[in-house]
């Protein structure tokens, strides 16, 4: 929990630093740069769940082949997609580059939090999970206390996050005192199948694109102030979203073993959790957007307790998404592709083009996405 915490803290001092440091258009640049990284980043996630599930049910796990391609496609996309992104998105062409540079050394990460997290090593996975945020916001930060502008601070987190997968390949050296329980020890250990990488991957990927979504869509269907002020409103939704999450990082090795009642409390404390912070939106949601922007964005307060329920409904999708990667279904993610696609067409055909259109759009969105989930999961769990 501290170190998520602590890792959630330097997520979210960036766009609380570039909100100081930053004019409007400048900032929703950033805050659009940070989503490309997390969806760029997201093959990341699929490998360490699917090492993580692996790690859980055999105690060991060859992975060096998955990850060097993982993290060569998720460098190269973005690398590729420069033109594109720099059209579309209104982003510097420079920029998508040093966001290739921070993914890959994100994803090289991630195969070593997987084996961290599998074997229940938790002591050194929350170490492992501080050093990673420390690689990835760090630099950044740096260049925005030193007033090194949108793209020296961009350039300053690509040359720090490069030296994350270093620390965290000798932080993971060290065996497991104890493996993981096996049905049968002299059974041969099966490989980690492309298929299992993909699944994970197009789970997370899911997962964290819908919850983006709108976050891209304010950048290309909003003016450039509003498009930094929703940006703002976002870093409460990812706070709701993300806050919680220390639950299913230790229910994940238990839901890989078939533990229901890890999943039964993972979803209770996650939904008390998303409670108290719309609560918390409700009563102090001016406090809020001083804290995640400062005195030009007090006057959306009123909105708060939306942006903290759009992340506190993700967070339970989030529980079910994993316990359903867990279990080995095989489409796991449908429901939640089917979501952003319907967010894409009723904030950009139906909904208005403003502010509040496409919060309430989003709203909606997360709404649907969990009884999509809920109802999914219902289906699939066994009596």
């Amino acid at each position: 929990m501290v170190a998520g915490t602590a890792g959630n803290a330097l997520a979210y001092l960036v766009p609380v630093l570039a909100a100081r440091r930053l004019d409007a258009a400048e900032l929703g640049v950033l805050a659009t740069a940070l989503g490309l990284v997390a969806i760029a980043s997201v093959p990341g996630l699929g490998l360490q769940l699917a090492v993580a599930v692996h790690h859980a049910r055999h105690g060991r796990t060859a992975a060096r082949r998955a990850t060097l391609t993982t993290a060569a496609l998720s460098g190269g996309v973005l690398v590729v997609a420069t033109p594109l992104l720099a059209t579309v998105l209104r982003i510097p062409a420079e920029v998508p580059a040093m966001l290739a540079v921070t993914t890959v050394a994100v994803v090289l990460s991630s195969r070593r939090l997987g084996e961290l997290q599998g074997s229940q090593r938790f002591l050194r996975l929350a170490l492992g999970m501080a050093l990673l945020a420390a690689g990835r916001y760090g630099g950044v930060i740096l260049g925005l206390l030193l007033g090194a502008g949108l793209t020296g601070s961009l350039l300053a987190g690509a040359l720090l996050a490069a030296l994350t997968p270093l620390a965290l390949a000798r932080l993971a050296a060290t065996p497991a005192p104890h493996a993981p329980a096996v049905t049968d020890p002299a059974a041969p250990v099966p490989a980690l199948t492309a298929a299992q990488v993909v699944t994970g991957c197009g789970a997370t990927l899911a997962m964290l694109v819908v919850s983006y979504a709108d976050l891209l869509l304010a950048r290309q269907l909003l003016p450039p102030a509003e498009s930094g002020a929703y940006a703002v409103g976002t870093v409460l939704a990812k706070g709701a979203l993300w806050a919680p999450q220390v639950v299913t990082v230790l229910a994940l090795p238990r839901l890989a073993r078939g533990d229901r009642r890890s999943r039964t409390v993972a979803l209770a404390l996650t939904g008390a959790c998303g409670l108290v912070l719309v609560l918390a939106s409700a009563l102090g949601g001016g406090l809020a957007f001083r804290l995640a922007g400062g005195e030009d964005y007090v006057r959306l307060g009123a909105h708060a307790p939306v942006f903290a329920a759009i992340g506190a409904l993700y967070a339970v999708v989030f529980v079910l998404l994993n316990a359903q990667v867990a279990a080995g279904a095989r489409w796991p993610a449908a429901p939640l592709w089917t979501a952003a696609v319907g967010l894409v067409v009723v904030a950009g055909a139906i909904a208005p083009h403003t502010f509040t259109g496409l919060m309430w759009s989003a709203l909606g969105t997360a709404v649907a996405a969990l009884a999509a989930m809920a109802l999914t999961s219902r289906r699939r769990t066994p009596a």
